[in-house]
């Protein structure tokens, strides 16, 4: 069954998605990209608020493919006690440079979910090959640029299928995201990711950079069915 991600940048956001029924909050700042991160700090307070309560994420912002500032900046969210640290990989020579650093972190026992970009990745096959052996333990699909609509108008429901598919093959969480819609629930789920993960179309006025609005995620909430109460506390992703 999929899960609902909801992407929150503050400790109201997180109280409001908590309170509303998101299986896993994902912590990130858009105002600073498709991977932002907020403020050690606020992760920190988010994680001492609903320690034990739900699942957290948490992004690392959209770095360079700088293997050692990856690197420190997955120790530095980690470290908040987040249960899961985003790591876009936004080239190949992310994967290439910065994949190995990774797998020193996993083999820390912290838990990596690589994000890829359909519409900046082309070869996403071999990416979740090299995901695995890395020791990594999710991959999530989403989109770079925002304003060049949602996942769907990149990657058809097949190639979707494809890309879940192969991933759960190899015993990774999945997720998808980018500028999701409710319309696109339906699809989505046909893909059948561990989750999908929204933004946008939880903000007033759609918009990913204003605030969560509680009514208009209630209705993205009641399109998704929810996960039982055994998968929530087993930790899937």
């Amino acid at each position: 069954m999929t899960g609902m991600l909801a992407s929150v940048r503050n400790l109201e956001e997180a109280k409001v998605v908590y309170e509303c029924g998101a299986d896993i909050i994902d912590l990130k700042e858009p105002k600073h990209g498709a991977l932002g991160a907020i403020p050690l700090d606020m992760m920190h307070c988010i994680v001492d608020t609903l320690w034990e309560k739900c699942l957290i994420s948490a992004t690392t912002g959209d770095l360079p493919a700088d293997a050692t500032t990856i690197e420190e900046q997955i120790l530095k969210t980690a470290e908040t006690g987040v249960d899961y640290v985003k790591v876009g990989m936004f080239s190949k020579h992310h994967l290439e440079s910065c994949l190995p650093r990774l797998a020193s972190c996993a083999s820390r026992g912290i838990s990596i979910i690589a994000v890829m970009f359909a519409d900046l990745n082309s070869d996403l096959g071999s990416t979740i090959d090299d995901v695995k052996h890395a020791g990594l333990k999710g991959v999530m699909l989403d989109t770079a640029r925002k304003g060049s609509g949602s996942l769907l108008k990149h990657v058809n429901l097949q190639h979707l299928k494809q890309f879940v598919n192969h991933s759960r093959q190899k015993g990774l969480l999945t997720g998808l995201a980018g500028s999701l819609t409710i319309e696109d629930i339906p699809e989505l789920i046909k893909a059948d990711p561990h989750y999908i993960g929204f933004r946008t179309a939880l903000c007033s006025r759609k918009e990913r950079t204003s605030y969560i609005d509680r009514n208009t995620f209630m209705k993205v909430r009641r399109s998704i069915p929810i996960l039982a109460e055994q998968n929530q506390a087993s930790g899937n992703f």
